[in-house]
């Protein structure tokens, strides 16, 4: 019942949407060669790096920090692992090029497909930790069809906080159970349920690897759950 009254899906992005992991590690397989550290395993400075985006983005959900765009929290944690791997020779053109790895993902195989069926009856979204200009750039390179940027930035605020999730349905005039969430992080749906809105499970079990151990499954009883895009679109009858 509660899918039925969903007018809007909103999706994580980072690991829900688009392979972060592989893409992030095909930059670094470029970048470390050219600056002396051909010795280094490119996912795994991908996996330092990303360690670094939740620490970041405290700062400012503590009120420790005013609200600060992920492109700058991401600048700042490469310069921090840069440093630790010993390279200090990057010219500012090579750091911003390399930050801006996070404009470049890849989306999973399912996932222009899934997202070309829902849209025939749903408002699409990205409710993402991005900034605006990064899920705009990501949308265009790899042709994702979002009927708008939504996220962090328009509403000042990064996920879990509660006013991520109830802004963002208030951006579109709908009321929270209105709005669905489809996320491959069970932490992400919890906070969203609180918030009032609809959720969706689609699993990614690769995400952080071969050896993920987080979640591989959905662990609540979310109002529906995906293998994937495509089938979350079977399941809504949109196949």
């Amino acid at each position: 019942m509660a899918m039925q009254q969903v007018k809007a899906l909103v999706f994580d992005t980072f690991g829900t949407v688009v392979d972060w992991r592989s893409g992030i590690a095909r930059e670094f397989a470029a970048f470390l060669p050219a600056h002396g550290r051909a010795d280094l395993d490119p996912f795994a400075v991908a996996d330092s790096w990303r360690r670094l985006y939740q620490p970041g983005m405290e700062e400012c959900r503590s009120g420790r920090r005013p609200f600060t765009r992920l492109d700058v929290l991401h600048r700042e944690s490469l310069e921090k692992v840069l440093k630790e791997i010993g390279i200090t020779d990057a010219s500012e053109g090579d750091l911003d090029h390399l930050n801006r790895a996070w404009h470049r993902l890849d989306p999973w195989p399912d996932v222009l497909l899934g997202l070309s069926r829902l849209r025939r009856k749903y408002f699409l979204a990205p409710l993402s930790n991005g900034n605006i200009a990064l899920l705009a750039n990501m949308a265009k390179r790899a042709m994702i069809p979002w009927d708008a940027i939504l996220g962090a930035e328009p509403v000042q605020a990064y996920k879990p906080q509660r006013e991520c999730y109830t802004r963002t349905a208030e951006v579109l005039a709908m009321e929270p159970h209105e709005v669905c969430l489809v996320a491959a992080h069970n932490d992400d749906l919890r906070a969203a349920r609180m918030a009032g809105l609809s959720t969706a499970f689609v699993a990614r079990p690769t995400e952080h690897g071969p050896g993920q151990t987080k979640n591989l499954t959905a662990e609540d009883p979310w109002d529906a759950v995906a293998t994937d895009f495509v089938d979350l679109a079977k399941q809504l009858g949109l196949d």
